[in-house]
């Protein structure tokens, strides 16, 4: 996926906020929806996104982003917590385009843990 500021309504995310496609949802507020990646890279591995039409990668985020931006990190550091990975750690992953392996154009945090990761690159 090149990076594309126009934002697609259709993408699965925005499907999945929706309602359109079924999701095992670990947290809910009124910014952001968590939930279970169907093709984990890790033993817990949750999508956190934002509700509404996000930037659509991290290279097209404004300063005007920057509160909610925190307070999805916040939610993020929140939901590992519950998932029971605070005491061993966990990664947060922001994917920026296709060679970060970035596959949707919506904003999205990954939460990565269970185990030891090894290094990221």
């Amino acid at each position: 996926m090149p990076i594309d500021a126009r934002y697609d309504p259709s993408n699965v995310f925005a499907r999945i906020l929706r309602g359109e496609i079924p999701s095992e949802r670990v947290y809910e507020d009124a910014d952001f929806v968590a939930f279970r990646d169907i093709e984990p890279a890790a033993p817990v591995h949750i999508i956190l996104v934002p509700r509404g039409q996000p930037p659509t990668s991290p290279a097209t985020i404004s300063e005007a982003d920057t509160d909610w931006i925190g307070r999805m990190v916040h939610a993020a550091t929140r939901i590992a917590a519950a998932q029971g990975l605070a005491e061993r750690g966990y990664r947060l992953v922001l994917n920026c385009g296709d060679d970060a392996g970035q596959t949707v154009g919506h904003l999205h945090l990954h939460i990565l843990g269970g185990r030891a990761l090894g290094p990221v690159a």
